[in-house]
């Protein structure tokens, strides 16, 4: 067992951006154990994810704002604050903050996450706040 107080000491927010098109922030709540990352995740309106899967998958927890969550073959759905997402193992997705609002989760990683191509404004925009 390890407790872990507060967010990781001595960490800093980070800004994100190889993978990520907008302006997103994360803050990791526990170092890197045992394969799981947790991190606070902020997305300003318009922000996402790059494509990418989860080795073992994710959890996300949406504790403010609104956004979309998109599986590869499927429409764009909405989330918001209270939401709880579970994506599984290798489902190829991505998600972010409406073109409208911005959005903040808590991003549960399983495993090692596989980041692949940027999400092209096309197929964002159709997600049509």
């Amino acid at each position: 067992m390890k407790v872990f107080h507060g967010s990781v000491e001595g960490a800093i927010s980070e800004q994100r951006g190889a993978t990520f098109t907008g302006v997103v922030w994360a803050d990791p709540v526990m170092p890197a154990t045992d394969g799981v990352t947790i991190n606070n995740v902020s997305f300003n309106p318009g922000a996402r994810t790059f494509w990418h899967y989860h080795e073992q998958g994710q959890v996300l927890y949406v504790t403010a704002g609104s956004g979309w969550i998109c599986l590869e073959g499927s429409e764009p759905q909405p989330i918001r604050q209270g939401d709880t997402v579970w994506i599984g193992p290798n489902e190829r997705h991505w998600h972010g903050a409406n073109t409208k609002n911005f959005m903040v989760h808590t991003a549960t990683s399983i495993g090692k996450t596989v980041w692949q191509e940027a999400v092209a404004d096309a197929d964002y925009l159709r997600s049509a706040d």
